[in-house]
C-alpha cells in the first residue's frame, strides 16, 4: 500500500509581519510582470483591489470588510497609502 501525499508545507509558517513583506514582494514581483506585459496601472489596481476585497469578504464576512474600509477615506487623505519618491 502506499503512502499518503501530504501537503503540507516544508517549513514552520512565517510570523504575520514577515508575511505581510513576503507576499508584498509577490505581489511587487506580478504587478511588474503584468506591467511588461502591457497590462496598464489602472486595470491592475481595480483587479488587486476586487480580489483582495473578495478574500476578505471571504474570510470575515461583508459587514465586518464594510466597516474595516469606512476609515480609508481619511487614511488616504492623510497619505497612508501615497508612495514619497525622495528627490536629490
Amino acid at each position: 500500500m502506499s503512502q499518503p501525499i501530504s501537503y503540507a508545507p516544508a517549513r514552520a509558517p512565517l510570523p504575520d509581519h514577515e508575511q505581510k513583506q513576503a507576499a508584498l514582494g509577490y505581489l511587487n514581483e506580478a504587478w511588474a510582470e503584468a506591467r511588461h506585459d502591457g497590462v496598464d496601472g489602472d486595470c491592475l489596481a481595480q483587479a488587486s483591489l476586487f480580489a483582495a476585497f473578495a478574500e476578505l469578504v471571504g474570510t470575515y464576512g461583508e459587514d465586518a470588510v464594510a466597516k474595516f474600509v469606512e476609515g480609508f477615506p481619511g487614511r488616504i487623505r492623510n497619505g497612508e497609502f501615497s508612495v514619497t519618491l525622495a528627490r536629490q
